[in-house]
Formats: structure tokens, C-alpha cells, sequence
């Protein structure tokens, strides 16, 4: 065993057995650990909005003469009226803007990737259905992936009282959906796995060097 006397190695050897402490039960030192991940994360992210979004795209104009953008700045102010009791319901103002502009700007976008690209990705690539272009297999693969398209946009489709055909392409659409969040989680939890993975190679190799 050759452990490390590196002190930042040390340090972070003990907030990761402070975190994985909680494995045993709720305790002071996962709740030091815990709260000083997030106040180093709020910090951080808050340092780097002002410097890296509010002074080159809001105070830097400003000062160069680009007065309308006082109108930004006095919106995104109301946020702290929420401190305020009794003008709190400003807050109501920028939380609207946000979500309306956000809300504009990304269902279009959504529709485009996710609906219509998907649809001309799956009807309008004939070659994918020839077996001399895709071989046997994929073929096969593009016929189930252009049967899981149609089951699963008539599954949302609403206008219609999903009974006789649209009843069982909603029920196979229903299978795809599954299978796809399925896919989603068993990937979220490989992830989360090799997370794991990583600090305990951090902690058996940079930490105590039983491992390299």
C-alpha cells in the first residue's frame, strides 16, 4: 500500500467517504459535505454569471451607451423583489418573460428535431428499406423503427378517441415508449455506475495506491 500524502488528494478522499457515509445513515459529515458542494457550486456559477454574462452582455453595453438595455437590467432586478414581502408579486414580471421567451423559442425547436426530423428521417430514406443499400438486418431494423414512429406519434394523438386501429397502434406505441425510457434509465444508471467507479479508482489508486 502506498498512500498519498498529497494534501488536495486527502481532502477529496474525505469529502467522498464523507458522501458515501450517508450510505449508512443520515450524519454530520455527509451534511458538511453536502452543503458545501452546493454553496461551492452557487458560488461558482454565480461568479461566472456576473463576470462572463452580466458584465460583457449587460454593464460593459451600458456603459458603452446601449441605454435600452436598462429595460433588461430593471426586469431582471425584480428577482429580488421575492425577498421583499411586499412587493414580492414582482416577481411574477421576469418569471413570465422568461418562460414565455423560453417557451416560444424552444416548442418550435422541439418540433423541428423531434417530430418532424424524426418523421423525414424515418418515411423519406427509401435506401434504408433496400436490402442491396442497408443489408437483411437493417432492413428489418428500419421496418420496426418506422412501425415505432407511427405507433408511438398516434399515441399522442388526442383528436381521436383511441379505439380499433389507432387502439392497437397506441398500445404498440406504448411499448416503444417504455422500451425507450427504459433505454434512457438503464443508460442514466450506467452512468451513475461509472461515476462510482471512477472515485473508487480515485480512492483505492490516487489515495491509498492499492490499485494503479
Amino acid at each position: 500500500m502506498n498512500i498519498s500524502f498529497d494534501f488536495w488528494i486527502w481532502i477529496g478522499a474525505f469529502l467522498s467517504l464523507c458522501i458515501f457515509s450517508f450510505l449508512y445513515k443520515d450524519n454530520p459529515f455527509y451534511k458538511f459535505a453536502e452543503h458545501l458542494f452546493v454553496g461551492v457550486t452557487n458560488g461558482y456559477f454565480l461568479t461566472f454569471t456576473v463576470h462572463r454574462v452580466l458584465v460583457p452582455n449587460l454593464f460593459k453595453p451600458l456603459f458603452e451607451g446601449k441605454l435600452w438595455l436598462i429595460i433588461s437590467f430593471v426586469v431582471g432586478a425584480l428577482y429580488v423583489a421575492r425577498f421583499i414581502p411586499k412587493v414580492s408579486w414582482l416577481v411574477r414580471i421576469p418569471i413570465a418573460i422568461t418562460i414565455g421567451y423560453y417557451t416560444g423559442a424552444s416548442i418550435p425547436a422541439v418540433i423541428q428535431t423531434d417530430i418532424i426530423r424524426q418523421i423525414q428521417g424515418t418515411i423519406l430514406t427509401p435506401q434504408n428499406f433496400q436490402a442491396w443499400h442497408a443489408g437483411t438486418m437493417g432492413v428489418v431494423w428500419s421496418i420496426i423503427l418506422f412501425i415505432g414512429v407511427l405507433c408511438t406519434l398516434s399515441y399522442f394523438y388526442f383528436s381521436k378517441e383511441h379505439k380499433g386501429v389507432l387502439g392497437v397502434t397506441s398500445k404498440i406505441g406504448i411499448i416503444f415508449i417504455m422500451i425507450g425510457f427504459g433505454a434512457a434509465f438503464g443508460y442514466t444508471v450506467m452512468a451513475r455506475i461509472s461515476l462510482l467507479i471512477g472515485r473508487l479508482q480515485f480512492l483505492l489508486g490516487d489515495w491509498l495506491g492499492i490499485i494503479k
